[in-house]
């Protein structure tokens, strides 16, 4: 029996599951303190911290390390890799030390460092699949009119694919490599995916597209110069501008989609316009990306947190409904993602790639 453990460290929590096969034995949220954290000048300082919760949890649950078969570690700020699965190796975590950047490194990128120490340990494999900077974009979706800015691939590859190849399976009962999805991911952050063939051709990302709980969606790049200009903003607080406090939270106070709604139905329309605007703009996300396939999609899936809020996919069907059949598979499936993509590792399903010493899959 195939004995995975998947780890997915996030801004205050370290999420950590364990897995026999396809059933999920044991899973936690491993919470950390404001005051925990506040002891690490740097995020990527946290590292050891993190670690010695996951073998303390581990401990707890009686799980051996030696008794594994594998690791499957979320996928941070890794250079723009090819989706599916990247075995850890030296190389990704010299990268991880020397060339991701400090200024917006996020907690995720601690995983494949985590992992790598720990699968040493038990002489096991470790791997992340589905990076957040998977990139298959083709080369006439990457140009843009400035050349020293082609667009790149950022988001939620992990959920999205994960949803599509459930759906293909599920639903169409056909190879994931032979189905063309749009899947919209609904959560905190937001991105949209149009996935063709088995390849992910073509996104919006959170700075291109609809606003969201805390992202400010595409801003008029003139309107956003000028502002960041007139306002002495640096590099920081523009992006802070931009994710993190921007979005509902900007506008309402919050991003919390049920405090939301009890407000809309208390009668806040400014509440009801945000919402209504959301759904406006992922509707026409969706739009932008049927036309790489002439409109030739076989589901169009809603997927994250937001989904659970039928006020928001109802408004959403009703504008994209003509493109092809909607899906709504609200939540998220990370973890569960992960286990499967090692699943199909261990039973020959799949191959995985490394990063070589030029920071390249190969």
């Amino acid at each position: 029996m195939e004995r995975i453990l998947v780890i997915n460290p996030g801004s205050t929590s370290t999420k950590i599951a364990f897995f026999e096969g396809e059933e999920k034995i044991a899973d936690s949220t491993l919470r950390h303190t404001d005051e925990e954290l506040a002891q690490f000048a740097q995020c990527i300082d946290q590292e050891d911290f993190r670690k010695q919760k996951v073998c303390q949890w581990l401990e707890e649950n009686r799980i051996g390390i030696g008794s594994l078969s594998c690791i499957m570690a979320r996928g941070g700020a890794l250079p723009q890799v090819p989706s599916g699965a990247i075995r850890i190796n030296r190389n990704m975590i010299d990268y991880m030390y020397q060339r991701a950047p400090r200024a917006n490194f996020h907690p995720s990128n601690l995983a494949c460092i985590i992992a790598f120490e720990l699968a040493a340990v038990a002489g096991i494999p470790a791997y992340v699949y589905d990076a957040v900077s998977t990139d298959e974009l083709t080369d006439v979706a990457r140009m843009t009119g400035v050349p020293q800015i082609p667009r790149i691939n950022l988001g939620h590859t992990l959920n999205t694919r994960a949803a599509a190849i459930r759906c293909a399976g599920e639903v169409l009962r056909r190879p994931f490599e032979k189905c063309t999805f749009i899947v919209a991911h609904m959560g905190g952050g937001y991105s949209a995916r149009l996935l063709h063939n088995g390849r992910n051709i073509d996104s919006v990302r959170d700075d291109e597209g609809a606003f969201c709980p805390e992202r400010s969606g595409v801003i008029p790049a003139l309107d956003l110069i000028k502002y960041c200009y007139d306002h002495q903003v640096g590099y920081s607080d523009a992006v802070r501008l931009q994710r993190g406090s921007a979005g509902w939270k900007a506008i309402l106070g919050t991003s919390d989609a049920q405090e939301i709604e009890k407000r809309i139905l208390a009668g806040d329309g400014k509440a009801k316009l945000t919402l209504e605007a959301f759904a406006y703009d992922v509707a026409k996300d969706i739009g932008k990306l049927a036309v790489p396939v002439c409109g030739r999609v076989d589901r169009i899936i809603l997927t994250g947190g937001v989904a659970h809020l039928k006020r928001i996919t109802d408004a959403v069907c009703d504008y994209v409904k003509w493109i092809a059949p909607v899906e709504i598979m609200a939540g998220e499936f990370e973890m569960e993602a992960l286990a499967a993509g090692g699943l199909r590792l261990l039973r020959g399903e799949e191959t995985a790639r490394e990063l070589n010493g030029e920071y390249r899959c190969e």
